[in-house]
């Protein structure tokens, strides 16, 4: 059995820059739920959507870290610093074909060994937003 902290760190390698669609079933329960801002996503359905819709954007994308800020039996709170290259339109945001780099901070619930829910604030779109604008 891995640790959560593994769990994590694999389920993101393996969807964001292995692209193993297949793989979903084995860290996140069926009935996982996602907070991201006042949206709530549902399911394994969403989670495929968002790992496509980030790797057509970001195809290169690598997650460079992954830091334990604190656990608390099955709530654990992580740090994660992504890096890649906006090749596509992101949710409206155009390519700007530059290197990005950004953070998320996830409190991952866990239902046994697997991720049940997620609240996400992430400053992707922000940084997206940067790249577009003219250097000086």
């Amino acid at each position: 059995i891995m640790d959560k902290l593994t769990t994590i760190k694999q389920a993101n390698k393996q969807l964001f820059e292995v692209g193993d669609l297949a793989s979903v079933p084995s860290f996140f329960d069926e009935n996982y739920v996602a907070h991201a801002g006042e949206k709530t996503y549902n399911g394994h359905k969403f989670i495929l959507q968002f790992v496509k819709q980030i790797r057509t954007a970001i195809p290169d994308i690598k997650i460079q870290e992954c830091e334990l800020l604190s656990e608390n039996n099955d709530l654990l709170t992580v740090h994660k610093t992504f890096t890649g290259t906006h090749r596509s339109p992101l949710k409206g945001i155009p390519a700007s074909g530059k290197k990005v780099k950004w953070y998320e901070i996830s409190v991952v619930k866990f239902n046994n060994e697997k991720i049940i829910e997620e609240w996400v604030v992430s400053d992707l779109a922000a940084q997206l937003m940067l790249k577009l604008k003219p250097e000086k």
